[in-house]
């Protein structure tokens, strides 16, 4: 399994802090943002490589940080040949890129590289080794403000995805979809040709949408809490929060 992370965006709410710098490598303590979901999913058996899909501005700070790290399994960088924010790809279209440009043919670990959780990604590929099919992560959310500017599924009695809509302004339930998902191996033609099919570009979750309508996919329910970096406001707050933990 290779374990994608999406790392083209340009981070624009986060001011001058990530003008020049990528949000995922900014400092979270010890250690980094990404380097805390990394130490993660290094551990995990099934995952054989770390693919890291950035963007021309941000790509060479992120070699450069490839170069001081001692995971176990190897880090590939991808550069999308975006500069600036007005020419992002997208996230589904930074996946495609990477998927063609490695000629990928493996089941996929997808993920977002700005939060930071509070439980294991190990969790969530065993729920989908289990479930055989593609699957994304979901958790309750109670506020209906907060569902109207994420995903939100509806699920059957066995966690099995009935229907998803991104950003409802009347939602279906109270299960919120955050930035994970595991693709199988099965279903990497449908994700393909999904752009040519009416697939959303910008955010991941387009993606899971379109293949939710196209193939069988369940839902994983977090174990534990996330700490979603978006704001200045939120990452302050993360620095604070594991200021003293090592990585």
């Amino acid at each position: 399994m290779k374990n994608i992370v999406i790392a083209a965006g340009y981070a624009t709410r986060l001011g001058e802090l990530t003008r020049n710098f990528p949000k995922p490598l900014l400092k979270i303590g010890n250690s980094t943002i990404l380097g805390r979901m990394l130490d993660d999913i290094d551990r995990i058996s099934d995952i054989d490589e770390h693919i890291i899909i950035t963007n021309h501005k941000f790509v060479h700070i992120f070699e450069e940080w490839k170069k001081k790290q001692t995971y176990t399994k190897p880090i590939t960088i991808i550069d999308d040949g975006t500069e600036t924010d007005a020419a992002r790809m997208g996230a589904v279209c930074d996946l495609l890129y990477a998927m063609d440009k490695l000629n990928i043919n493996d089941n996929m670990l997808v993920v977002a590289a700005d939060n930071l959780l509070f439980f294991s990604f190990k969790e969530f590929i065993d729920f989908a080794n289990e479930k055989n099919t593609s699957c994304i992560m979901c958790h309750e959310q109670p506020s209906i403000e907060k569902l109207q500017r994420t995903g939100v599924i509806v699920v059957d009695d066995n966690m099995k995805v009935l229907d998803m809509e991104e950003k409802p302004q009347v939602p279906k339930s109270h299960w919120a979809v955050p930035p994970f998902y595991i693709y199988k191996k099965a279903d990497l033609d449908l994700i393909r040709h999904s752009i040519e099919n009416g697939c959303g570009k910008d955010a991941p979750g387009n993606l899971a949408h379109y293949m939710v309508e196209h193939t069988t996919m369940h839902a994983w329910q977090m174990s534990a809490g996330r700490f979603d970096i978006g704001s200045l406001d939120t990452y302050y707050e993360a620095c604070k929060r594991f200021a003293t933990q090592n990585k």
